[in-house]
C-alpha cells in the first residue's frame, strides 16, 4: 500500500507550487503560492527542488498524519505548530514518525503557512504546474479525510538519548508585523507606466495607509484609503499587465493584482509591487493595513537578488547536512524567477 499524508482537518488548504510559467502568452495566469519566498524555503529545508508541490494553508487550523516516517518543514506566517502535542519550531526541518499528528493552529500576523514534505506529493499537473486555477477549474483544494500520496519516506532523524533537535539551518525568515501592537505591512513598489497621469496626487500612495477589503483574493487585493486620482482624461486601452500592478479604477479603492490576475486589463497602473514585496503581499489578509514604500528598479533588483542568494546559501547548508546524515534529497534544477 502506498504511503500517504492523511488530512484530518483541512481548513483552507491547497496543493501548490511556484506557478505556471511561460503561459501568459496563451492567456493563462501564473498562479502558484502567494508567498513565494516562504514556499521556496519550505521545500529547500526538506531537500526538495524549490518548485516542488507543497501545501498552502490559509488562515484556518490544519492537521494531518503521515502513514510513514517523514521529514517536513513548516514556514510562512507565525503559528502554533505541534507534533503529537509537542511544540515544534517553524523554519526548520522536523522528523515526524508514522502516525504522529502534525497540527498547525493560531495563524497570526500573516495568513498563509506552508507545509513541505521530503520527496513531495503525488498530484495532477496542468501545463507544467499543479497550481490551482479557478478559471480553468483545475487544482486540489483539500477536504477532511483526503489522502495525499507521498513519494518518499525518511527514517527518524534525532538523538537517541537526549531527543534534541539536530537542525539549526538559519533559514532566511522574513519580518512579520507584531501582533500585540499591530503595525501595517510595508510593501515595496516601483514606478508604474502611468505614473505621470496622476500628477501631484501620486504621492498619496506613500503618504497614507490602505486597508485590505474582504473582497480580496488570489486574483487581486482591494484596498481602501486616500486613493490617488488620475488627472489625465484620455482613454486607457486594455493591455498586458504584470503581477503586482497597482491599478486605480474609478472609485475609492486601489486594486493590486496578484498571481491569479488576468493577463490584460484596462485600468491605469500607478505602481508595480516588487518581487520581494509580492511575497509579503501574499501574507496580507482582510482588515490588515498596508503602507507602500517607493523603491527604484535598481533597489528592487538588489533586494530580490539578496533574498535569492539567502535561499541558495540555505540550499547549500541543507545539502551538506543531508549528505552527512545520509538523508536523500532531490536533485536541484533551475526554477523560473517569479514574475
Amino acid at each position: 500500500m502506498a504511503d500517504t499524508l492523511n488530512v484530518l482537518r483541512a481548513g483552507m488548504a491547497t496543493v501548490q507550487d511556484l506557478g505556471r510559467f511561460g503561459r501568459s502568452r496563451y492567456g493563462l495566469p501564473v498562479n502558484g503560492a502567494l508567498d513565494q519566498h516562504s514556499a521556496r524555503v519550505a521545500n529547500v529545508l526538506c531537500g526538495n527542488d524549490e518548485g516542488a508541490p507543497l501545501l498552502e494553508i490559509t488562515a484556518l487550523d490544519f492537521s494531518c498524519t503521515p502513514s510513514t516516517d517523514v521529514l517536513v518543514a513548516v514556514t510562512g506566517a507565525p503559528a502554533d505548530l505541534t507534533v503529537d502535542g509537542v511544540v515544534r519550531p517553524q523554519w526548520e526541518p522536523l522528523s515526524v514518525r508514522s502516525g504522529e499528528t502534525i497540527r498547525i493552529s493560531g495563524i497570526r500576523s500573516g495568513i498563509r503557512v506552508y507545509l513541505a514534505v521530503l520527496g513531495s506529493f503525488n498530484t495532477p499537473y496542468l501545463q507544467g504546474s499543479c497550481a490551482p486555477d479557478t478559471i480553468l477549474g483545475f487544482g486540489h483544494s483539500l477536504r477532511d479525510g483526503d489522502e495525499l500520496g507521498l513519494q518518499r519516506h525518511c527514517p527518524p532523524v534525532d538523538h537517541p538519548e537526549y531527543r534534541i533537535p539536530l537542525f539549526r539551518l538559519r533559514a532566511p525568515v522574513p519580518r512579520f508585523p507584531m501582533t500585540l501592537l499591530p503595525s501595517p505591512w510595508t510593501i515595496d513598489v516601483t514606478d508604474g507606466p502611468d505614473l505621470a497621469e496622476f500628477g501631484d496626487t501620486a504621492d498619496r500612495l506613500f503618504g497614507s495607509e490602505f486597508t485590505v477589503s474582504p473582497q480580496s483574493n488570489h486574483i487581486g487585493l482591494r484596498m481602501a484609503g486616500d486613493v490617488p486620482r488620475r488627472v489625465a482624461t484620455g482613454e486607457v486601452l486594455s493591455r498586458g499587465v504584470p503581477v503586482g500592478a497597482v491599478e486605480v479604477p474609478a472609485g475609492d479603492e486601489l486594486l493590486v493584482l496578484h498571481r491569479g490576475r488576468g493577463v490584460t486589463a484596462g485600468y491605469p497602473v500607478l505602481a508595480v509591487v516588487t518581487a520581494t514585496g509580492l511575497s509579503a503581499l501574499g501574507q496580507v489578509g482582510p482588515g490588515q493595513t498596508v503602507r507602500f514604500r517607493h523603491r527604484t528598479v535598481a533597489e528592487a533588483v538588489a533586494a530580490h537578488r539578496s533574498q535569492r542568494s539567502a535561499v541558495q546559501a540555505l540550499q547549500n547548508r541543507v545539502r551538506t547536512v543531508f549528505d552527512a546524515l545520509r538523508i536523500p534529497s532531490s536533485p536541484a534544477r533551475t526554477v523560473p524567477v517569479s514574475p
